[in-house]
């Protein structure tokens, strides 16, 4: 008699996979502790996820999905409110008791020379959410007719909060508040 299928297998699979690969590391956990942490059978995990690299995927696009629905809820008001609002988020997120650090920026990381079991669809994923989110800075930045150094200074920011390395969170949203209400004049010395 042939099984029914479970609908909510995949998501289930995906929910576990990403808590462990955000907790361990993605090279930690290998895809038995997957099947067991999340109950399935083997046919299931490969029926929705071919291999590693597949699930590996998934899961960035999973993390990037919560990530930017976050930052879309809390990007309101005027660009440079907006930029406020922006920092505020990733300082709100990172002083939250589940952060364990930025998921693109830590698989990046794992596996910095692309040598990486997951293939470079992960890597790839990676790196775009980091390309989108800094353009998104710029856009803006520019939108408030500021200086792109103003881009600049906020991503060291929003970087340096993801990797713990920066101020305490509420130090960086009033610095955030600062630097954007800074002229929109380019600076003196025609650097960025």
């Amino acid at each position: 008699m042939a099984r029914t299928e479970d609908p909510s297998g995949r998501q289930r699979i995906l929910a576990v996979a990403a808590e462990l690969f955000y907790v361990r590391g993605v090279r930690a956990v290998g895809l038995a502790e997957v099947i067991q942490a999340a109950g399935c059978g083997k046919n299931m995990l490969y029926r929705h996820f071919p291999g590693k690299s597949a699930l590996v995927a998934a899961y960035l696009v999973r993390a990037r999905e919560e990530r930017e629905a976050a930052t879309s809820a809390a990007l309101t008001g005027e660009p440079r409110e907006r930029l406020v609002a922006l920092v505020s988020e990733v300082a709100q997120w990172v002083r939250g008791n589940a952060y364990r650090g930025c998921a693109f920026r830590r698989y990046l990381a794992e596996f910095p020379a692309r040598d990486d079991e997951a293939g470079d669809e992960a890597t790839a994923i990676a790196r775009g959410y980091l390309r989108d989110t800094r353009a998104q800075v710029d856009d803006l930045v520019a939108a408030a007719g500021a200086a792109p150094l103003l881009g600049d200074r906020l991503w060291l920011l929003i970087d340096s909060l993801y990797s713990g390395t920066g101020p305490d969170p509420s130090v960086a949203v009033a610095w955030a508040r600062e630097l954007s209400a800074t002229p929109a004049v380019a600076p003196a010395d025609g650097h960025r």
